[in-house]
């Protein structure tokens, strides 16, 4: 999972980084999930900036991600951004499994 500038034409090679340090401690991508920031009309502004400062997402996609993980019985959601605690949290809870930052598994 992944909140990324629409500027950002790197997101699919950071995924794809992601991925293969879950791979590495053993771990099977399932699923990928991206929020882009700055696509729609009047984003541009605010390209830089997460869509909630406690989960980083939109509430459709959190709501989609979630769904998605109860439907795969994922054990854990990996994200590229760093998380504070209270994002892990506030995101595990939401999800119904561990939530890691991609700094986690460095």
């Amino acid at each position: 999972m992944g909140l990324f500038s629409a500027k950002d034409k790197e997101f699919a090679s950071n995924l794809d980084l992601l991925a293969s340090l879950v791979e590495a401690h053993g771990g099977q991508v399932v699923s990928r999930h991206v929020q882009r920031r700055g696509v729609s009309s009047g984003g541009a502004d605010k390209m830089g900036d997460p869509f909630s400062r406690r989960t980083l997402l939109s509430p459709g996609r959190a709501r989609e991600v979630a769904d998605a993980c109860q439907q795969r019985g994922v054990g854990v959601v990996v994200f590229a951004n760093p998380l504070t605690d209270h994002q892990r949290a506030v995101l595990t809870d939401m999800f119904g499994c561990l939530v890691l930052s991609g700094e986690d598994l460095r």
